[in-house]
Parts: structure tokens; sequence; C-alpha cells
């Protein structure tokens, strides 16, 4: 059996391993129309911020690898410029055509570069997709002593090289957007673009870039900036012109339509990686996720299907994490954004726990966001903190992933000592004020329910809040709508009960409390003062 793969990435490169793996008869050929491989391309800023020094590091496996270890061929600057399906056979941009019996198709994508005036031949814009590229964004920063740096959007890409660069010149980021990393909600980018601009990236929000002149780009609000070095991130568009061309079908998001078992419309033609469709696991929806964990099971899937062992891929979770300086941002699932778009009814909680045992030395805050259903089914899980942030969004995505209910959180037993969590682990308070949601103990209320509600402070729980709560709620309005707020959370929490106990039937607990209100103050107080820059 004649095997090409197109695209030596993730999953090109996983599907050849896997497939050695399984077939040792297998004739497996690589072609890959530039010249690198296996490349750790999600590494790419943080080696050229230099935090990753060494070259080497970077390439996951070589040609000489691959031959030596599974006896796959690769073809570098073999580029694919036709798919004959009817004679099963590709044609080389050099006129060369080689037949196969299968075909996987895992060109990936490509930097999305916008119709911007002043794009075209500029030697100081970049994008960041190969080696090469980083290679040659740190060879211009040295050689041209470059102090000013624009990076436009504000997803993975532009976030991990604003960072990245911030460490060698003065760095501004550009999103079109009303906040960074679109995955997730306001109040957990909230966060992140706290910590941006206190560690000196400069954020301009709900802005774009109409013009690239010799020294400054201007703006869509009319300013101007100077800058040296551009970075375009502003995220990448699926790969699919040979699939248009050979008459693949295409699906609605753009990508390369497949079926569970990662097969095209073509039965003898595969496709995986950031080129494809897959179906998301909440909304059903068929979605391009350009993430390196799918891509390289997909190759792995591929790899089973084509040598009889019937794989299917089980939908697409989005678990994702960045390192934003000192703090993490992590997701799985559906955002409240997400839901709303998609017109996904969804209630929502927002907690702030602790890494691990508040009382053992260097404890930390982590926010997060937890949106479910009336039935108890987890649409989604948002969180941004310092240490185990990304723990307890895994620990969610296999619960998501295994179909438990919000209730279920409170009985996972997780790992638990002092230095590492607490006895009750933030995702078990997650499924505690989930279910307390759910059963009409708690209504929650949120920062944009703070308008036009009646107000009440009931910090200091022993001294305050028993005599403004238990002794005196006689006073309180029944015809208005009551929030009670405390320093996180829990104090309102309990206060609410007391009064729900005592008949009112509009009284809320502020969520994540005055901690989570001063974050979003402090975010947009640096707004304002951008805006008036």
């Amino acid at each position: 059996m004649k095997v090409l793969i197109i695209g030596g990435g993730a999953c090109g490169a996983s599907s050849a391993a896997r497939l050695r793996r399984l077939d040792d008869s297998a004739e497996i050929t690589i072609l890959e129309k530039t010249y690198e491989i296996s490349i750790a391309n999600c590494g790419l800023p943080y080696y050229c911020s230099g935090v990753i020094a060494d070259e080497d590091v970077m390439h996951v496996s070589s040609p000489k690898k691959f031959k030596e270890l599974l006896n796959v061929d690769i073809k570098l600057g073999a580029e694919v410029v036709e798919i004959n399906r009817k004679d099963k056979k590709v044609i080389l941009k050099s006129g060369e055509e080689l037949v196969y019996d299968k075909l996987v198709l895992t060109p990936g994508a490509n930097p999305f570069i916008p119709p911007v005036k002043g794009t075209e031949n500029n030697p100081k814009i970049f994008t960041v997709r190969m080696l090469q590229d980083a290679e040659k964004i740190k060879d211009f920063i040295k050689f041209t002593k470059a102090k000013n740096t624009v990076v436009l959007g504000g997803g993975f890409i532009g976030i991990e090289m604003a960072e990245s660069l911030s460490e060698l010149t003065d760095t501004t980021l550009i999103e079109l957007g009303e906040h960074i990393l679109p995955q997730v909600d306001y109040e957990i980018s909230a966060v992140a673009q706290n910590e941006m601009r206190d560690k000196g990236v400069n954020l301009i929000l709900s802005d774009s870039i109409v013009e690239f002149k010799e020294d400054e780009v201007i703006l869509q609000s009319g300013r101007k900036l100077p800058y040296d070095v551009a970075i375009m991130g502003i995220g990448v568009k699926p790969e699919t012109s040979l699939a248009r061309a050979c008459g693949l079908e295409i699906g609605k998001s753009g990508g390369v339509k497949v079926n569970e078992f990662m097969q095209t419309s073509d039965e003898n033609i595969y496709a995986g990686g950031d080129s494809v469709e897959v179906e998301n696991f909440v909304s059903g929806d068929d979605v391009i996720i350009p993430l390196a964990g799918p891509a390289n099971r997909q190759g792995r899937i591929i790899a089973d299907n084509i040598s009889g062992k019937n794989s299917t891929y089980k939908k697409t979770i989005g678990a994702s994490v960045i390192k934003v300086f000192d703090l993490t941002v992590a997701s799985v699932g559906m955002s409240e954004t997400a839901l709303k778009k998609q017109g996904i009814d969804y209630l929502k909680t927002i907690t702030l726990g602790f890494s691990h045992a508040s009382y053992y030395p260097g404890a930390t805050r982590t926010l997060f966001k937890m949106m479910f259903n009336k039935d108890g089914d987890i649409l989604g899980l948002q969180a941004v903190g310092r240490e185990g942030v990304e723990k307890r969004v895994d620990v969610m995505a296999v619960a998501m992933r295994n179909h438990c209910k919000v209730w279920d959180l409170i009985d996972l037993e997780l790992c638990y000592a002092p230095p590492y969590s607490s006895a009750k682990d933030p995702v078990n308070i997650l499924g505690m004020n989930a279910d307390n949601i759910l059963k009409g103990y708690v209504k929650p209320a949120f920062y944009e329910d703070l308008k036009d509600s009646m107000l009440i402070d009931i910090r200091n729980f022993e001294s305050y809040n028993k005599e403004t709560i238990s002794q005196k709620y006689s006073e309180l309005p029944r015809d208005k709508k009551i929030v009670l707020f405390c320093n996180t959370g829990f104090q309102s929490y309990v206060a609410s009960r007391i009064l729900i106990q005592q008949g009112f039937e509009n009284v809320y607990s502020l969520c994540a409390g005055i901690e989570l209100y001063k974050m979003l103050k402090k975010n947009e107080q640096a707004e304002k003062v951008c805006a008036n820059v």
C-alpha cells in the first residue's frame, strides 16, 4: 500500500509514525513544501525571546530520524500543485508525479494578513509560523536595534509574541475586539489585560491598523504609533486550496469536511489538523480548532483507519492554555459569548479559589467561570490565576468528556495536601455552587447586574453581618432587587440564605465579590486612560 502524506506538521508526522507502527509493509512518503518538518511551532514565541535558546530543541524530529527509525521517506521542498483523484496521483511543482492508494491531507493553516495599505513587500512586517520566521525576527531586531514593536491580534500568537518581545522592545498590542483572548469572556480576559499592562505592554483595544507607513502605523481611530517591527498575530486560515481544486467537500466554516474517521468526501483521501472542520462537543456545530493536541490525535486516528483499525475522532472540546507573563489562562468548552451567539440556554457561576490551602504559605487566588445548563450539563470553564490553573481546567475537560453533571463535581476525589490543594478543591466548589443555583438555594449576581439594584455590603461577618441581616432584615425592601456582596462571595451567599429563608424572593449574592469588582474596575480605568491618550 502506497500512502502519501501532504504536510509534515503535527498531524502528518503523527500519522506517518503511527501508520508505520501498525503496518510495516506500507510505503509511506511525506511531502513537505517547505524545508522544515516536525518543528515545535508552539514554542516559536519563546524561541524569539531567547527563553528557548537552543535551536536544536525546536526540531522534534528530522528526515534522517524518520528514515532510520521508521522507514518513512520525506521529500522537502516538495510542493503539491494538483491532486488527480481519478488516477489517484499527485503532481508536484517540479513536474514529478506520485501515485497513491491512500492520501492524507495535512497542509495546516496560513497566517492571516489583512489587506492593509503598506503591508506588501514591507520588510518590517513578520508572521510567525516557521522556524525561519522566528530567526528572521530575532536577526531583524538585533541588527536594526529595533525599539518599538507593534503586534496585531490578541489571540495566542499575538499575546505570546507581545510578551516575548516586550523583553527586547517597547511593545504595543492592538486588538480589534473589545478584549484579548476571544475564546474566554471579559471577566477572565480583563485579569490578563491588567497583567499585561502591569508588565509594560501597551494594549489598544477595539481598534485596528489601516495603514503601515515607513516609521509609523495609522489606526482606525486616527492614532499614530511608531514601529520598527510589526508582528501579524491575527490568526490563521485553513489551507484548503488543494482540497478545493480537486473537488473535496468544504464545510460551512471553510475547512475540509471530514467524517468521524477523518475521511473526506473521497474515501481514499483523509484529512486532519488545522485545515479540517470537526464537530464541537457542546454545540454540535462544525468548527475549526487549530490546536496541536487535536492535530496529533487526528493523525493517529487517520493511521488507524488506513490500516483497518476503525478508530474515530470523538468531537472537539477545545481545551487550551496560555501563559500571560506570570498568569495562566485556560479554558475548555464554550464561553458565555459563544453560547449567546449560538442561542444555547445556560446558567453560570464565578468563584475565586485558592491554588492550595490558604494557610500554607504562597497560596494565590484563581478566578473561575463555569457555564452549565438547567440539566446540570457542563458547557464550559475558564480560569485565570498563577498556580494550578490548567490542572483544574484539565479535570473539567475530563469531566465534560465523560458527560459528568455539575453535581458529580462535588464527589470528585482529587489529590489533597496543603502545599497542593484544599480539602474542598476549587473544582468541588464549582460543583457546589452550580448545584446550589440549580436547587434555588442561591441566586447569583454578576458585575452586569449591579446597575439599578440595591447593594448591601455584608463584609465583616461576625460584627456586622449578623446585625444587619439576621436582626434587621425586616427593614429591607421586598420589592427591589437586592444584591449582597462581600470580598469573594462566600459571606454574601450565607447572608442570602438567611434572607431567602425569611421569605425574600429577590435577593442575590454577588459572585466573586469585591475582589473581581476591583479587577474589572482596574481594567476599565486603564482602557479609559488609553482611549484619552
